[in-house]
C-alpha cells in the first residue's frame, strides 16, 4: 500500500530508509521500558530492513516527525505459511493515547489483506496491557500463553500469543 493516510494530526505512510533513525530510536525507547520485547538493543537499520516486509511497514508522522511504526515479518519461508506474518508496533512515549496505534494497525490490516495474507500474529508480555487492549480493539484474539518462555533481565517472562484472522482472505 503506497497511499498515505491522514489520521487527525498524523499521517500514516510507508516506512522507508528515510525514517530509519527515528524508527530505531522509538524501538530502543520501547526496549528500554522493559515490557515490549526480549530484545535489549535495537538492531542496525540493515538488519531491521532485511527482516521486515517492505510492503507491510508503516510510520505515523506528526508534524513531519516519526512518532510510531508498525512492521510485519514472515513467520516461515515454507509455502504453507505464505499467508501468515508476525508484526511489531511501537509508538513514541510522548505520542501515545492519540489513536496512532489503531491507525497503524488499520494500515497493516489493509495492506496484508490486499496481499492475500490471512493471519497477523504477535507475542505480547502480559504486563503490556495497553498493547493487549489495542490489539483486542483491532480484532486480535488471544490464542494462548507461552509460560516462562524466556529470561529477560534476570526474570522468566510469559508471552501472550495473539492473532487476527482476516474475514476477507480465505
Amino acid at each position: 500500500m503506497s497511499v498515505a493516510r491522514d489520521v487527525g494530526p498524523a499521517l500514516i505512510t510507508p516506512l522507508t530508509e528515510v525514517h530509519a533513525r527515528d524508527v530505531l530510536t522509538i524501538y530502543q525507547a520501547g526496549i528500554d521500558e522493559g515490557d515490549a520485547t526480549f530484545e535489549t538493543l535495537a538492531p542496525t537499520w540493515e538488519a531491521f530492513n532485511a527482516s521486515k516486509l517492505p510492503e507491510h511497514r508503516f510510520v505515523a508522522l506528526a508534524n513531519k516527525r516519526v512518532v510510531g511504526w508498525i512492521a510485519a515479518s514472515r513467520v516461515s519461508s515454507r509455502p504453507v505459511y505464505a499467508g501468515v506474518v508476525e508484526h511489531s508496533i511501537y509508538v513514541a512515549p510522548n505520542a501515545r493515547g492519540q489513536g496512532l496505534g489503531r491507525a497503524m494497525i488499520n494500515a497493516l490490516i489493509a495492506s496484508t489483506e490486499a496481499a492475500g495474507i490471512w493471519t497477523i500474529q504477535s507475542g505480547i508480555f502480559p504486563e503490556n496491557t495497553p498493547s493487549l487492549a489495542l490489539h483486542a480493539h483491532a480484532g486480535f484474539r488471544v490464542i494462548g500463553t507461552r509460560e516462562r518462555v524466556g529470561c529477560h533481565h534476570g526474570r522468566w517472562r510469559d508471552v501472550i500469543l495473539i492473532e487476527r484472522r482476516s474475514p476477507k482472505v480465505n
